[in-house]
């Protein structure tokens, strides 16, 4: 389960200053709160957040390099050189190239452009110069979001004859190029650190074409978002500006590619950028080149065809190789601070994708390889509290090459040092970080309140994207009204203090947000219109809850209990109580990962004092990140194979999948119940349910237990339904209770009877 954690903390004085700037700005103070969070401490500041402008942009002649890089360039126009463009193959790279060579065809020069597949590795290679030179021979070469680590191919191009101008925006190595260099990370009077590749051609494009270039914006809005650089400070104006581009006059191939709808950072980010990548990830990046280099509506079109069938190959086999990558951490085990795996079949251009659904999963940085020979290419991705950039710095000597950025970076590493390189790794983050660092979290603003003056005011804050993250809130309830939107929909509708709120794919949670477990709703805010009303909405993200409150509940934990005395005992070590605490201490002390602690009575915790710093998770685990977990009564079939050792602190241990996990389980003890086990009592429940025959009664055990009047307790009902299921006599199948006519039984045939009856262990 994820901790929530609050997205920001001010001090007295600073509430005071920010409650002068809402009053000043006519603002609620959350949002003034949220504008002073994220760096704007100043009234000027903030109404520059809210009204986000080209009046903001940034001189490019700022930057170091920009100077000497024009002048080159007009010295190559006026000498006539043949001008080469090496770009990447990202829509980053793409959208770059897009620029620089419309941007230097009206300075004067008619370059040539190369973007080179993700099977050539990352940046430039001696290799791609060489095609470069047979096939063009420039006197000049520009980089475009790629070139600030390739020194050595610098020097090579050089040797060759050509002049080398860099512009990128990826972390300066130790060694830089002998060369022009244009980078916002660089040491110089630019202000802002962040623009991506394609935002530094632009303003490269600024400088050599003045307010002409701002029509290119389109290309730099997209690619800012595409590449996941922080939507703050110039990045923000960028987008802004860009947006507004799009939807006065959409390019050609940015409407081919986004379809219907309004244009936002959302669906650049999650509809665009995707199908441009899927090009270089299933090996043709040349032909999201073309499609943004050309002016023939024809040829777009079908490129566009192109891209959209990579982007449906691509979303398969990312899915292949997800579950390849989970069942090779499943056989292997996740527990130290860093995931790195290699497949001796995987594409080199969909790594990236699924590192990062594996880091996000398991909330730790994960690297993902692809043998080559006896090389390994690959990708690294990070969570936000980790900079992968410098943990790879740090343990460069095992590494051949790699480049990148705080949460994302290409890595090629020698097969021979994969091991040596994981180890160091693990080493280098165990070290710099805390357990905490990798701790799952749910940032928060805060509370939920004012609703339709917050969310009014929040639709203020677009763009959103990385830096300027969509503000989350939360709201306390316990029972809720939640179901779903309609018969078998994944989805919920719910409403909390007269707020409705909807759930997409939720109903993994509809049983916790029906139960009276303490829970805390995050969400995000929503205005959204129908035949010109707003309608303002919560947008149900996460569900946090106290696993040890609620009193209805209790029958809900009772019937999984129950279904778990059906099950065969999973084969245990038995451990006196003394020697499983004595375990638990000892996991928990050594590792953050591996363990999960499984109890079918609540109040069996109060006896391991030790669990009391893990959340106590009911039903299943919130998180598939093996972080150690307590959990309640977990529901049957629960898939538990990832974890290194489960512990089982009441009996039986079953219910659950293991996989080849360690099992231990403490020394039996009477389960405690108190129900009538007399036939006599079990058949007058029988017969009470034959008048419910074909009725609806719920979709669970607990919730037909609930709604069945038989005359008895709630757990009488439960436990009866589960003997009576057991034994075909009874079936609940889409909330339908049927009797089973003609069956003839005994009750001993029961393992759940048998258990309670104390016949049996």
């Amino acid at each position: 389960m994820k901790k929530i954690v609050r997205e920001f903390q001010f001090t007295p004085d600073e509430e005071e200053k920010i409650a002068r700037l809402a009053d000043e700005l006519h603002l609620t103070r959350t949002t003034a709160g949220i504008l002073y969070a994220r760096g704007n401490d100043s009234a000027e500041k903030m109404r520059a957040f809210l009204h986000p402008s080209r009046e903001h942009f940034l001189s490019p002649f700022l930057m170091r390099g920009m100077k000497e890089a024009v002048e080159l360039l007009k010295r190559a126009r006026d000498e006539e050189w043949r001008v080469a463009v090496f770009g990447d193959y990202d829509a980053d790279g793409i959208g770059a190239l897009a620029i620089m060579s419309r941007a230097l065809t009206r300075f004067g020069i008619e370059p040539y452009l190369y973007v080179p597949e993700r099977a050539d590795g990352y940046g430039m290679s001696v290799d791609a110069v060489d095609k470069i030179f047979d096939e063009f021979l420039p006197d000049l070469l520009v980089t475009v979001d790629c070139g600030i680590s390739n020194a050595r191919e610098v020097e090579y191009l050089k040797e060759q004859g050509a002049y080398v101008i860099v512009t990128d925006h990826h972390e300066l190595p130790e060694e830089l190029p002998d060369c022009v260099v244009v980078n916002p990370k660089l040491q110089d009077d630019y202000p802002y650190d962040n623009l991506c590749g394609a935002g530094v051609a632009w303003k490269l494009a600024c400088a050599l074409i003045g307010e002409e270039a701002y029509g290119l914006l389109d290309f730099a809005a997209l690619s800012t978002v595409a590449d996941s650089v922080p939507l703050l400070g110039e990045n923000r104006d960028i987008v802004a500006e860009g947006l507004k581009l799009i939807a006065r006059n959409p390019r050609r191939a940015i409407a081919e590619l986004s379809g219907k709808g309004d244009a936002t950072a959302q669906s650049l980010a999650f509809t665009v950028a995707p199908r441009i990548n899927a090009a270089g990830r299933m090996g043709d990046a040349h032909a999201a080149l073309e499609m943004f280099t050309s002016e023939d509506d024809f040829e777009i079109r079908e490129i566009a065809e192109k891209l959209n069938a990579y982007n449906v190959a691509r979303q398969k086999y990312c899915d292949e190789m997800y579950r390849n990558a989970l069942a090779q951490i499943y056989a292997e085990g996740a527990y130290g601070n860093v995931i790195m795996l290699a497949g001796e079949n995987w594409n080199a251009g969909t790594v990236g994708i699924v590192a990062a659904r594996i880091a996000e999963q398991f909330n730790r940085p994960a690297l993902l390889f692809v043998k080559s020979g006896d090389m390994l290419r690959g990708s690294a991705r990070s969570i936000d509290s980790v900079n992968i950039f410098e943990a790879l710095r740090a343990c460069s000597e095992h590494i051949e090459e790699f480049g990148g950025h705080s949460q994302a970076a290409g890595v090629n590493v020698r097969a021979e040092n994969f091991g040596a390189l994981k180890a160091a790794l693990d080493k280098f983050l165990g070290e710099r970080y805390t357990r905490e660092d990798f701790a799952p979290v749910l940032p928060v603003c805060g509370k939920a309140e004012d609703f339709a003056r917050v969310a009014t005011e929040l639709e203020m804050l677009e763009p959103y994207g990385v830096g300027n993250r969509r503000p989350q809130f939360y709201i306390e309830a316990e029972s809720t009204d939640a179901s779903p939107l309609k018969p078998l929909s994944p989805h919920l509708s719910l409403t909390v203090n007269k707020m409705e709120f909807l759930a997409f794919n939720g109903v993994q949670n509809l049983k916790f947000l029906r139960s009276d477990l303490k829970k805390q709703l995050v969400f995000e805010y929503n205005i959204s219109q129908f035949r010109g009303r707003e309608y303002i909405k919560g947008y149900l993200r996460a569900v946090n809850y106290d696993g040890e409150s609620g009193k209805r509940v209790e029958l809900d934990l009772f019937c999984n209990r129950l279904q778990a005395f059906g099950e065969e005992a999973l084969p245990a070590r038995i451990l006196s109580q003394a020697e499983i605490s004595a375990l638990i201490e000892e996991k928990l002390s050594a590792c953050a990962y591996g363990l999960c602690v499984v109890c079918r009575d609540r109040a069996v915790l109060k006896e391991y004092p030790m669990l009391g710093s893990i959340p106590v998770e009911v039903f299943s685990l919130s998180s598939g990140s093996v972080c150690n977990a307590v959990l309640v009564s977990p529901d049957f079939g629960t898939d538990l194979s990832a974890f290194r050792d489960i512990v089982f602190l009441d009996a039986p241990a079953s219910g659950v999948q293991t996989g080849k996990a360690a099992l231990y389980a403490a020394e039996e003890r009477p389960h405690g119940l108190e129900l009538d086990c007399s036939r006599e009592g079990l058949l007058a429940v029988f017969s009470a349910l034959k008048k419910y025959d074909g009725s609806f009664v719920g979709e669970s055990l607990a919730e037909a237990a609930r709604t069945l009047k038989t005359g008895v307790c709630e757990e009488q009902t439960a436990f009866a339904l589960a003997v009576f299921a057991e034994l075909g006599l009874v079936a609940l199948a889409n909330g339908i209770l049927r009797i089973v006519r003609g069956v003839k039984t005994d009750l001993n045939n029961s393992a759940i009877y048998r258990r309670i009856l104390g016949k049996e262990n």
